[in-house]
């Protein structure tokens, strides 16, 4: 780890680091309850709207018209670790997580062009995320402070709690086509566009002993607000090997987001107390191109299964119109691990029922990091951690359905977990990005380090009409 990705730890707040990569560098996967029970394991199946979350030639596999609404009921749970305590919180959410459909074109020509299908598709989910770590007592800092005589004092402050929470919601809307070559061969193409609607707060407790009383502090720059807009371009193929065996590949571009942004900023006025400002400014990301390499074994039209690997090619990148971009950069340079998932899908046909399966696993965006740390003894060291700010993630995914005919319905359930190491306290006093409250600041290049554990349970129904 660079001397300029470990200065940005400190300097600014950690969330907009998570939030470059599990938000704006990691879109929307909520597809129909077929896609979501199968992990999103589609890439070289296709045949309805989903697919242009992973491959638009599936497009081109349909042979008819179809239409699908999905609700999804999203609980996120995280339980924060920090010196033998913990502190568990729930989350629940109801959304219309996927709407998508297919219109299917037959070309009535002598050509071996077959079917020429559009698709669109659009995926929402919730964004709120809390995480709340417990206090530590052994971890203290000292104050240089002035008390009400005007007397010069040191207080010392002892840490009792943190939070890091987020509202908001993340839209993809695809629009592609898909072509049918010979029954054989499929092409596919479509355009994305992404939406995000943010606020992120990052505040402290602390007890100062001078008084025996608890402040509560927010980080500098935070609460942030971000409104921001994106687009991405994908193309994919998919083919035929055998009547058994499908292989496809896609490759999606980076997505271009513009960033509007509102952020607090905090001072210390000459009369030693702290006001505070909101500031407007814009920003320009590009998260990392995707490609993804598909294959399926089709036994039967009763049974197929489906794997698919996505690798980034890039990595996030900011255009640099300050120090802070460039310490972003700095630090993705480093530390960032390019993408890399795997997911496994199944589905079994019993006459009308369907019975569906489906597991991934995405590794943790980090390389290991060496920071300075508190000990639960309340001391500091460097200390190295593996799957820091975000971690390795695991989804077993399982479904049923039933086709109807010309109307279907399905349901999917799905468990996420991930255990990564959270970081924060941390803040420089010569630039004032430490934390404040009305009275005054408190800054220590120290980070404390808790244990998380996120545990997602998702639920989705789908109704679907056929035409």
């Amino acid at each position: 780890m660079s001397v300029t990705a470990a200065f940005y730890l400190q300097a600014q707040d950690i969330s907009v680091i998570r939030n470059s990569v599990d938000v704006y560098s990691n879109t929307p996967m909520t597809g129909s309850s077929k896609f979501n029970a199968m992990a999103g394991s589609n890439g070289a199946l296709g045949g309805d709207a989903s697919s242009l979350l992973t491959n638009p030639a599936g497009l081109g596999v349909a042979i008819a018209g179809d239409v699908s609404v999905t609700l999804s009921v999203e609980n996120n749970k995280n339980t924060s670790t920090l010196a033998g305590n913990s502190v568990n919180y729930n989350i629940s959410k109801v959304n219309l997580g996927n709407v998508g459909g297919v219109a299917a074109f037959q070309l009535m020509t002598e050509t071996p062009w077959k079917f020429i299908n559009l698709g669109a598709n659009m995926s929402t989910t919730s964004l709120e995320n809390y995480v709340e770590s417990p206090g530590n007592s052994n971890v203290v800092i000292s104050k240089n402070l002035v008390d009400g005589s005007g007397n010069n004092v040191v207080g010392n402050l002892s840490y009792l709690g943190h939070a890091y929470n987020r509202y908001g919601t993340q839209t993809k809307f695809n629009l592609g086509v898909g072509a049918n070559y010979n029954n054989s061969l499929y092409l596919g193409a479509s355009v994305n566009m992404h939406y995000v609607d943010l606020e992120q707060y990052d505040s402290a407790s602390f007890g100062l002993d001078l008084d025996k009383t608890a402040y509560t502090f927010n980080k500098q720059y935070t609460p942030f607000s971000e409104k921001s807009n994106g687009f991405s371009a994908t193309v994919g193929v998919l083919g035929k090997i055998t009547n058994q065996l499908r292989l496809g590949a896609s490759i999606e571009t980076p997505t271009w987001w513009s960033l509007d942004r509102v952020y607090t900023d905090y001072y210390t006025g000459t009369d030693g107390y702290v006001y505070q400002d909101s500031f407007v400014e814009d920003r320009t990301f590009r998260s990392p191109m995707k490609a993804t390499l598909s294959g399926a074994f089709v036994a039967s039209k009763n049974f197929a299964i489906d794997v698919d690997y996505t690798l980034g090619i890039t990595k996030p990148h900011y255009k640099v119109q300050g120090d802070a971009e460039k310490e972003l950069n700095s630090f993705f340079s480093d530390t960032y691990k390019n993408l890399s998932e795997i997911k496994v899908g199944a589905e079994y046909r019993i006459k009308s029922f369907r019975l569906r399966g489906g597991y991934s696993y995405t590794s943790s965006p980090f390389d290991n990091m060496t920071v300075s740390a508190f000990t639960n003894s309340g001391s500091t060291a460097q200390t190295n951690f593996s799957n820091m700010i975000l971690g390795d993630r695991n989804m077993i995914g399982a479904g049923l359905g039933y086709d109807f005919g010309k109307f279907y319905i399905d349901a999917a359930y799905q468990n996420i977990t991930s255990n990564y190491k959270n970081p924060f306290l941390a803040g420089h006093s010569d630039f004032g990005t430490g934390y404040y409250s009305s009275d005054f600041d408190v800054a220590t290049p120290n980070s404390v380090v808790s244990d998380v554990k996120n545990v997602r349970n998702n639920i989705f129904v789908t109704v679907g009409w056929k035409f």
